[in-house]
């Protein structure tokens, strides 16, 4: 036994950081029995079943701001977005109504968009032939109602997930693009068992604890139960209990249930876009990372929060620049019905 052994052995397990065995990446467990497809698609069919009320998230509630609109296509619908001076956020078409100038470009003044093309003023009370659309902010993203793109009952408010208080919490958001479905984002949430192998720069000792594997569940057990750990360095991270869930059928949110930072969040949210050039479907991965803890020491970071949360932003997207190669080969694989 070599003297790190040693220390690994006598090491408190109740410290939030724990030393991580130096084994190579190929000797670990394998996951791919446990990874069985019916498995991933069954979850995935039953969170198509759960209703959205027609709520897309549209953006990172920092990004929509009072001084300049922000412009982004859901679906094939293009939009614009702005806040009052009360802070408010509004959503209209994206194309102004007189000769189609883009209004992501427009000047806000006294809570209207005014045209740079020709000046025509809209406001969050529309007008003839350009009407704003319903528009939610809860703190951490903006959402957008699209009823005709849903094709749902539409519901007044979308289903946010349960979050720590922001009052207690860092959130970071981070967008990117993938040529893909929704469906292939959300199923690659619903494979936790990828991660140890996939990511094996920020996941060990990942084990799969229990999953759903009859076809019918009732959605208090529609989850997956992981226990993972969290790689702060090469030889040391952090173990958590975390469950995965579908609360919509375009949202997967991981929530730590056990361990360090317990109660946080990491939601996952799949937008559709339009097309591409070629025809080819582009969604895009809108996460949401909403950090808590009871350590006193984690209120004294809130103060930093301006600085830890690029390197949360960060964290993310690594991850899901990895992920998307996962959710493009299959969305290649099932568009040439190799899946």
């Amino acid at each position: 036994m070599t003297a790190l052994d040693a220390v690994r052995r006598r090491w408190p397990k109740t410290m939030p950081l724990q030393p991580l065995p130096s084994e190579s990446w190929a000797k670990q467990e394998p996951t791919w029995k446990g990874a069985n497809p019916q498995v991933i698609e069954s979850a995935l069919k039953r969170a198509k079943t759960r209703t959205s009320g027609n709520w897309f998230v549209f953006a990172a509630s920092r990004d929509v701001k009072a001084d300049k609109p922000f412009g982004r296509y859901v679906g094939t619908t293009e939009l614009v977005a702005w806040r009052d001076s009360a802070g408010k956020v509004h959503i209209g078409p994206g194309a102004c109504p007189h000769l189609g100038a883009a209004l992501d470009t427009a000047k806000i003044e006294c809570d209207t968009l005014v045209c740079r093309w020709h000046g025509l003023a809209l406001g969050p009370k529309g007008k003839t032939g350009w009407r704003p659309v319903p528009a939610f902010d809860d703190g951490v993203l903006v959402w957008v109602r699209l009823d005709e793109l849903g094709g749902e009952e539409p519901t007044p408010v979308p289903v946010v997930p349960i979050r720590p208080p922001a009052s207690t919490a860092i959130a970071g958001v981070v967008t990117l693009v993938g040529k893909c479905e929704p469906d292939d984002i959300i199923a690659n949430r619903l494979d936790p068992w990828h991660g140890a192998w996939f990511h094996p720069y920020s996941f060990a000792r990942l084990k799969v604890v229990s999953a759903p594997t009859e076809i019918d569940v009732p959605d208090e057990d529609d989850r997956f139960l992981v226990d993972v750990t969290f790689r702060v360095s090469r030889g040391i991270g952090v173990p958590v209990r975390a469950e995965f869930v579908c609360p919509g059928p375009r949202t997967i949110v991981m929530r730590i249930l056990d361990g360090e930072g317990a109660g946080s969040v990491v939601e996952t949210h799949a937008t559709p876009l339009a097309p591409a050039a070629d025809g080819t479907p582009r969604t895009a991965v809108i996460e949401a990372t909403i950090a808590s803890s009871d350590r006193p020491g984690f209120q004294m970071a809130r103060k930093a929060a301006g600085l830890l949360r690029p390197a949360m932003n960060f964290t993310a997207a690594r991850l899901w620049k990895d992920d998307l190669d996962y959710a493009e080969r299959r969305y290649e694989l099932r568009s040439q019905g190799r899946a």
